[in-house]
């Protein structure tokens, strides 16, 4: 069975190399929404593949970190980077350009991970992040499975060259969660929520 959670976020972006100008020359934002498509072959003891409630945690923390934010390329001209992150609280740093494609994949591996890492308490079975729907517009999105997420001719895979600000780090409900994350530490689901 699938479940699904739906997020937005404001964000700004610019997309170097791609086909249009504007979108490769301009910074400009979008109203992204993402869906997290979550699936278990089994009930947990309260019926459900993964409650809701705790997807309000770590996940919306990570994602959160986009809202109202600038997201920025590493691969991009030094001299825009030390700018935007001169005059912005909010940036998150990527190693792959900040497309649709490559958010639905970067949103994929955190959440990925924060599974992965997390100890169920509610009789959860193999809860599993079947896939991530970035929507950049109204009528465009990204769709990114496991198997895209995990493509390293996609781009890096490593969530240890993601950068996020610290304002955003100092948002989070644990500062270092970011931090946990990349060093394997377990994540104990509440009892209830």
């Amino acid at each position: 069975m699938t479940i699904r959670k739906l997020y937005r976020f404001e964000n700004a972006h610019i997309v170097r190399h791609c086909t249009s100008r504007r979108c490769s020359r301009s910074l400009h934002g979008h109203s992204y929404k993402v869906e997290l498509l979550f699936g278990a072959a089994s009930l947990d003891r309260g019926q459900m593949v993964y409650d809701f409630g705790l997807t309000k945690g770590m996940i919306k923390d990570f994602i959160d970190s986009f809202d109202h934010a600038i997201t920025l390329w590493s691969g991009d001209d030094p001299a825009y980077l030390r700018d935007m992150k001169r005059w912005s609280e909010r940036w998150v740093e990527l190693p792959v350009n900040p497309s649709a494609e490559q958010f639905a994949r970067t949103i994929f591996l955190l959440v990925d991970r924060v599974l992965k890492q997390t100890v169920m308490v509610n009789g959860e079975k193999e809860v599993v992040l079947e896939g991530v729907i970035v929507h950049e517009t109204e009528t465009g999105y990204a769709h990114a499975t496991a198997e895209d997420a995990y493509d390293s001719t996609m781009g890096p895979t490593d969530l240890g060259t993601i950068h996020f600000s610290q304002r955003v780090q100092e948002e989070w409900r644990d500062p270092r969660m970011f931090e946990k994350l990349l060093a394997g530490e377990r994540f104990v689901n509440p009892d209830s929520v």
